[in-house]
Order: C-alpha cells, then structure tokens, then sequence
C-alpha cells in the first residue's frame, strides 16, 4: 500500500519536510520514495503542494497519514474533516486517573 507522508530534512533543530509518496513498509527516510509531492516549512508556516499528482496518486488508492491528511484538508485539496491526532488510549488512562482522584474519601465511622 502506498502512502502520502512527511520525511523530515534540514539541519540539527532546524527542521524541513517533503511531502513524499512511499510504500507503507518502507521507512520515509530510507531514501526509497517513489514520487515529491510537496514541502512544508514549519518556521515560516509556508506548504508547497503538487495537487494535481496528489489527487492522482489518492485516486490511485494511496493513504494519507493523519497529519498530510490535515495539511490536505486545510488546503483544500481533499474534502473531508480533519483528524484528531491525540491517541485515544493516553486519554482514557487519564480519565481513570482523574476519577479515581476525585472519588470522595470515606471517614471511617467512630461510635460514640
């Protein structure tokens, strides 16, 4: 399966992004990218896209991770909502916390 994803380039903290197409087993930074479909410059808030070989790869059958998902979606390249991309299982794990925190304390009973 092929995917849409972000392959982080740059220097040491002074990270750039190429949006590539690559093969869902194949790690993005591997080199082994089969088409640049875009850029995102995180500092300067700047996204090159090519949105006509994106469309033709999505219609091809190829995935966007959540996040090429969003950047789409702002774009307005795809229709579509945008992905919530807080894992659901940190949140339920607080929650017990929270609750389990909040419970009141039972006092024990003292007879007079």
């Amino acid at each position: 399966m092929l995917m849409i994803r972000l392959r982080r380039v740059g220097r040491k903290n002074d990270p750039n992004f190429q949006v590539v197409l690559v093969d869902k087993r194949k790690a993005p930074k591997s080199g082994a990218f089969l088409e640049l479909l875009g850029s995102y410059d995180p500092h300067k808030k700047t996204l090159n896209l090519k949105n006509e070989r994106i469309t033709h790869w999505i219609s091809k059958g190829a995935q966007p991770s959540d996040t090429v998902h969003n950047m789409l979606v702002k774009q307005k390249v795809i229709s579509g909502v945008a992905i919530g991309m807080v894992p659901a299982a940190k949140k339920v794990e607080e929650a017990a916390k929270t609750d389990s925190n909040s419970a009141p304390k039972e006092e024990p009973v003292v007879a007079a």
